[in-house]
């Protein structure tokens, strides 16, 4: 899937910072979504600083796969449904309203990690995307994203400020 482009290489510079999937926040995770049919997938394989206790993934970092996995696919479903492709003007950017996880079993660290996401409704700003994370075969994470666009006002005035914004 390297061979094409992320949801998230079509946010704008200055909104492409966010430490789950930012391109451009070196220190990030840098998740990637893609449409894979009509559901969305990324993958990810945690680090050993990632450990909630020996062998296990920290609940934090995946309840972040989720969050951002979920605004990715949103604003992906959101330039389907409204025809256009991606990256194209004005840009649709989503944000997080609300998140709720359910943490099945434990995460295993020390394996690719596959998230993914089905758009459940999209209506005016709002996107809602069901997910769930796999690890070695086993549905280990369920999660909602509530997720709404960015308002243009907030949009416009981000992408007016120029430089790196929200880069400390």
């Amino acid at each position: 899937m390297d061979d094409k482009k992320a949801f998230q290489d079509y946010y704008p510079d200055n909104t492409a910072y966010c430490y789950g999937c930012g391109r451009l926040n070196e220190h990030g995770h840098h998740i990637r979504s893609f449409w894979d049919g009509d559901e969305t997938v990324a993958y990810f394989t945690p680090q050993p600083y990632h450990i909630a206790v020996p062998g296990y993934v920290y609940g934090g970092l995946l309840a972040s796969l989720i969050d951002c996995h979920g605004t990715g696919t949103a604003s992906a479903a959101a330039y389907r449904a409204e025809g256009r492709p991606m990256g194209s003007e004005p840009p649709l950017r989503f944000l997080t309203a609300s998140l709720h996880v359910d943490y099945l079993k434990p995460t295993p660290l020390g394996v690719q990690l596959e998230v993914r996401g089905r758009v459940k409704e999209v209506k005016g700003r709002k996107v809602v995307v069901e997910e769930w994370i796999v690890a070695n075969g086993e549905v280990t994470v369920r999660g909602e994203v509530v997720a709404v666009r960015v308002p243009d006002e907030m949009f416009a005035k981000l992408l007016g400020e120029g430089g790196e914004a929200g880069k400390a």
